[in-house]
């Protein structure tokens, strides 16, 4: 069987007259890559959500250290965006698994 590999600078200089030119094969490997690169980009996206978020909620005016309670709620928020995360991540992966 011919495996047909893109590196990430390949796959997306890819013009869409040449994504016509490809075989079946070829084109599933750049959508398939496509959609790798999407999913890590919504991960990361959450992941930069998740520290903003949670600071923002939880930090308070302790000076240059979590108190207790700080730390708790952080540790709590950061808890349900990695349980979200995982959920997410299920999702994309059936989601490309599709493709």
């Amino acid at each position: 069987s011919n495996c047909f590999q893109l590196n990430n600078q390949d796959a997306f200089s890819v013009t869409m007259n040449q994504i016509q030119n490809l075989s079946p094969e070829q084109r599933q490997a750049v959508m398939v890559q496509a959609q790798q690169e999407a999913n890590a980009q919504i991960m990361r996206d959450m992941v930069n959500k998740m520290a903003t978020a949670c600071f923002q909620k939880c930090a308070g005016t302790s000076g240059d250290r979590l108190d207790n309670r700080e730390q708790g709620c952080m540790a709590s928020c950061q808890d349900r965006y990695l349980d979200t995360r995982a959920q997410v991540q299920e999702a994309l992966q059936k989601r490309q698994g599709s493709l």
